[in-house]
């Protein structure tokens, strides 16, 4: 039954007008200001599966990060956005899927490696209601720090007890190659270690993808190249839904649905991670499709419309059930 203001007076009990007449209701009790974050567990289904999005943190991005962005349209995205206009502020997402009989985890975060504000994952998978013992797989988008180091615990050793470690074959075989490790910049060699750190800890129970391929059950993975060769997608389909999940489609969701040219220097091949952005921007849009991203505003659920030749982010309305 829709909601009317007569209902709501009277299921607050306010019928007698007492609270519109201007009467005084003293606070029956303080409470004294949080100073800790809460933890970000969010769960909504597709199809029969349960799929909850889970915060590991945040992470300010300066706008020079971005490859060809315009400083004075980035102000002016900013500001359309309600936001200042720099630095950035993006989380840093992970999602914990079940499909009755599989528990999979698509990305890891970044366990201590990236600073106080990070690695808060261990924390929302227990509100979520689960062990780590319990994850059967944990997929990985691709081996960057924000996204692999949280496979491990503080210590270096393996967070997941059980869980078989799943990679693209092409982001596996990049990370390891010496040579574009010694080619890399002083500020990359970290996320060599990093990769190499996080595979060696889950040797025995290490699986390589490639290409479209079924990544476990109902979970299909999708190339999407540019940002790292071996960056990949994963749709998850159940019942006639599905979700995809687009990994690092989009850094910055204030600048890169409307200028998806704008690639970020993290990207290995801007070029090609912004044509990858356009051709997931035009698929999603084309077939509505349900996306979550691991840099988009938590939960991270949402639609691509289509706004003229750029595109815009519609959070997904959420399917409250009480």
């Amino acid at each position: 039954m829709p909601l009317s203001r007569r209902h709501f007076l009277a299921g607050a009990g306010l019928a007698g007008g007492a609270l519109l007449a201007g009467t005084p209701v003293p606070a029956l009790a303080r409470a004294p200001l949080a100073d800790t974050p809460t933890t970000g567990a969010l769960r909504r289904k597709v199809g029969s599966a349960e799929v909850t999005a889970l915060l590991d943190g945040y992470i300010d991005i300066e706008p020079e990060m971005f490859i060809g962005l315009d400083a004075a349209e980035a102000a002016q995205l900013a500001e359309a956005g309600f936001q200042v206009p720099d630095p950035r502020r993006t989380p840093v997402n992970a999602y914990l899927v079940n499909l009755g009989d599989r528990l999979v985890l698509v990305d890891a975060g970044t366990s201590n490696s990236m600073g106080p504000t990070l690695g808060r994952l261990p924390a929302a998978i227990e509100a979520a209601g689960v062990t780590l013992a319990q994850v059967d797989t944990v997929l990985i988008t691709h081996m960057h720090p924000d996204h692999i180091n949280g496979v491990l615990t503080s210590e270096g050793e393996a967070l997941f007890p059980n869980a078989e470690l799943v990679v693209t074959a092409t982001d596996y075989a990049f990370w390891h190659d010496d040579a574009n490790m010694n080619q890399a910049t002083d500020e990359a060699k970290p996320f060599f270690v990093g990769a190499r750190r996080a595979a060696a800890a889950y040797a025995d129970r290490l699986r390589q993808i490639e290409g479209e391929a079924e990544a476990v059950a109902s979970i299909q993975t999708v190339p999407l190249p540019g940002h790292t060769p071996g960056h990949a997608g994963f749709i998850i389909e159940s019942d006639g839904e599905a979700l995809f999940i687009w990994g690092d489609v989009v850094h910055m969701a204030t600048y890169q649905f409307a200028r998806p040219d704008w690639s970020i220097a993290f990207d290995v091949d801007p070029d090609l991670a912004a044509e990858t952005r356009k051709r997931a921007l035009d698929r999603v849009a084309a077939d509505r499709m349900l996306i979550a991203g691991m840099h988009l505003p938590f939960p991270g659920f949402g639609h691509v419309a289509r706004d003229g030749d750029a595109y815009s982010f519609v959070p997904a309305e959420w399917p409250y059930e009480l």
